[in-house]
């Protein structure tokens, strides 16, 4: 683990100035509301709307010229890929994304619109993942996982560096979890600088992959259904790196109905006037439904993206 902590601390420093900083906001609403002290770390004013766009830009910063060269191949429901495809764009590196055929036609739009070329695939990421890794094998190309690559999770890991450095003393921090790259470096990087803050795990309670597989002590395939959080979902590739990480780093876990995903978001967008996506609103909608435990404390929320297309967010929060 502290190997890991070190390569975030590099990437703190690679990824600049690409990667901004952003904001922890105190939401007077939201503390008021819990009887907790509510810190928002705003990844959803990231570049491309996600925290996605800082392991993206790190595991280009660190491919040899040969590597870039040739081009990566990546896979994605849509923000890893736009992460993935504006890095590359930056850099001048060839970037395909491998999709599940499902994938929102608005993110796979703004993965083309950063000169990135898309290639769709039946059945859902984990096999997108699957596909790509494999053609990125044949072709002697770089594979960027989501979430299965420390280059990509030292880059996640630099959103705790940041809270760290913006409040130092937060009693916990909830993190949405799908493959588990954005905790993995969230949760290394708080058990260095802060072994007492809380590294809370919040997935939607349709789509529990990897709280599955933690709980079953190995990685197993899960049967999934719809769910509003659609940057969560999909299964946990053989071999993750993260299972092990996040064994290691989450605290507590919390499973969240989707009824109460979109009441956070709507929530969200009354107190502080954030329209955020699914994935957000599960680690708000953790907070809320543990605020119990954390009265009188301070406790950060990851809101870890924006995209989301304006009609399924009105239809959500209705």
């Amino acid at each position: 683990m502290k190997r890991l902590f070190d390569h975030i601390v590099e990437a703190h420093q690679a990824i600049r100035p690409q990667v901004r900083v952003t904001p922890l906001d105190h939401s007077p609403a939201l503390s008021a509301l819990t009887g907790c002290e509510v810190y928002l770390k705003c990844e959803h004013l990231q570049a491309t709307g996600s925290f996605k766009f800082r392991g993206a830009s790190n595991k280009l910063a660190v491919l040899d010229d040969a590597a870039k060269q040739k081009g990566v191949i990546t896979a994605s429901s849509g923000n890893h890929g736009q992460a993935v495809a504006l890095a590359g764009q930056k850099l001048g590196v060839a970037v395909t994304v491998y999709a599940p055929e499902t994938a929102s036609a608005t993110k796979l739009d703004a993965i083309r619109a950063y000169g990135s070329a898309v290639v769709l695939v039946k059945g859902d990421a984990l096999q997108a993942e699957i596909l790509g890794r494999q053609h990125a094998e044949a072709q002697g190309k770089t594979f960027i996982s989501p979430y299965n690559d420390l280059d990509v999770i030292a880059g996640q890991g630099t959103t705790a560096l940041e809270m760290f450095e913006q409040c130092p003393d937060l009693d916990a921090v909830f993190v949405a979890v799908g493959g588990g790259g954005l905790i993995s470096g969230v949760g290394t990087a708080f058990k260095q600088l802060s072994p007492a803050t809380q590294v809370i795990g919040c997935w939607p309670a349709n789509a529990t992959s990897l709280y599955a597989c933690l709980q079953a002590g190995k990685i197993i395939e899960v049967y999934e259904t719809d769910t509003i959080s659609d940057g969560t979902a999909g299964g946990v590739e053989p071999g993750a790196v993260t299972f092990d990480i996040c064994q290691q780093v989450i605290d507590q876990t919390v499973l969240v109905p989707e009824d109460d995903i979109k009441a956070a978001m709507k929530l969200l967008a009354q107190t502080d006037r954030w329209m955020v996506e699914g994935a957000a609103g599960v680690a708000l909608g953790g907070m809320l439904q543990t605020a119990a435990r954390f009265k009188g404390k301070k406790v950060g929320v990851v809101l870890c993206g924006r995209n989301i297309v304006l009609s399924k967010f009105i239809g959500a929060v209705q």
